[in-house]
């Protein structure tokens, strides 16, 4: 699909297949989604802009190549998005944070926005929204949306699961934005849920129903 990269590597699929088994705990779920968080984290920064700087090494000063520009914003969909948060944290803990706090209305599958809060400068960031599941994409599209009224350009969207239904809407709302997922699963189920999945992201990363 156009604008949607799916991240293949063997590790990234292997963990994948464990947090799908519903017979995997609450730890081990959490566990696994932190380290799988790290794996999408350097894949979707792949392409980040590069400078150099001077460094003097223990032999020599040399040029050396470094980040350029202001420092990464991860937004985090609450709840769920702080499971990938913490792992993409873990590869870069300068990244600012921004937490965009939604529920998915059971009736009408809506975004209802609770919380709001988000580095300033977003313009000239580049802002990677994180959640792990883009389903009916309702949530991803409201997050992507406050980000943009409060000056984001440069966003990319990284997740878990896609599906087909999800992407589509996604890009139909943003099509300017890019999403970069571990897997496309097959459709929906009348609940909005992605099939085959893994079940509710948060509930497995809680513990809770």
């Amino acid at each position: 699909m156009n604008g949607v990269t799916v991240i293949n590597h063997p590790l990234v699929q292997h963990k994948l297949t464990i947090m799908r088994d519903k017979h995997t705990s609450t730890a081990g779920f959490r566990r696994l989604l932190r380290e799988i968080s790290t794996l999408l984290c350097y894949e979707v920064t792949r392409d980040l802009e590069m400078t150099t700087t001077t460094i003097e090494t223990p032999i020599t000063e040399m040029e050396a190549p470094t980040l350029a520009g202001k420092k990464l914003v991860f937004a985090s969909v609450l709840r769920a998005g702080n499971g990938l948060l913490e792992g993409m944290l873990d590869l870069v803990p300068a990244a600012r944070v921004a937490h965009i706090g939604l529920y998915r209305d059971p009736k009408t599958l809506q975004a209802v926005e609770y919380y709001f809060k988000a580095p300033d400068s977003l313009d000239e960031r580049l802002t990677i929204v994180v959640d792990p599941m883009l389903a009916t994409a309702n949530s991803a599209i409201a997050a992507v949306e406050r980000l943009k009224e409060r000056g984001a350009k440069d966003i990319r969207f990284l997740c878990l699961l896609a599906a087909p239904e999800g992407i589509a809407n996604f890009q139909g709302a943003h099509p300017d934005v890019p999403i970069f997922t571990a897997s496309i699963d097959k459709q929906l189920n009348e609940k909005g849920y992605i099939v085959p999945g893994l079940g509710d992201a948060g509930d497995r990363m809680y513990g809770t129903k």
